[in-house]
């Protein structure tokens, strides 16, 4: 049974976002939830240290997904304001609702096709409205029927956020992998644009 935790154990975060050698130079999740000063000022080990000092804050900066005790998946969440969309000029701000956003969702490899991305969505929306959150947006690609690249994938798909009970909000003007990406919206008010 996947049982959905708040993210505040480090190696298991580090097991789903970091790298293999603690040196290199990977996102550790935090291109979206730092400022991108700050995010292209650290560099190697830095990165890794960073993430650990979210997984210890008040507030943990996402949500992982275990099977038993084994750690199979990640969701970050977190309150938008305090992420790079705030101030983001391709995915629109719709309203001033204290929204969090949903940007990455991660399964291991022997894990994938088993349902484990709704149940970490269901749980990241879980933790924000744990939280106070009114809303909660995610921005995947609208892909319809195409595949998406693995590598790409992290951002979920529209049908994935529709199956979780997120609306269409608005469109934007970010693309990733060749694919438009949308606001997808669970709460709040705000009016759907397509």
């Amino acid at each position: 049974m996947i049982e959905v935790r708040p993210a505040t154990v480090f190696d298991d975060v580090a097991t789903m976002v970091g790298p293999k050698r603690p040196d290199a130079d990977v996102c550790w999740c935090l291109s979206y939830r730092l400022p991108s000063k700050e995010n292209l000022a650290l560099r190697k080990t830095a990165r890794g240290d960073r993430m650990r000092e979210l997984v210890h804050d008040e507030l943990p900066p996402g949500v992982l997904a275990y099977d038993g005790d084994e750690v199979v998946g990640w969701a970050a969440v977190h309150p938008r304001s305090d992420t790079s969309f705030a101030r983001n000029r391709r995915i629109p701000r719709l309203d001033d609702l204290e929204v969090w956003s949903v940007w990455c969702l991660r399964v291991r490899p022997g894990h994938r096709g088993q349902g484990i991305s709704h149940l970490l969505l269901d749980g990241a929306v879980a933790f924000a409205r744990a939280h106070g959150a009114p809303a909660v947006e995610g921005y995947p690609v609208e892909n319809g029927t195409a595949k998406v690249d693995l590598t790409m994938a992290y951002v979920g798909t529209r049908a994935l956020f529709e199956r979780a009970g997120f609306h269409k909000a608005s469109e934007t003007t970010s693309v990733l992998n060749g694919f438009p990406r949308v606001v997808m919206r669970a709460g709040g008010t705000a009016t759907l644009t397509a």
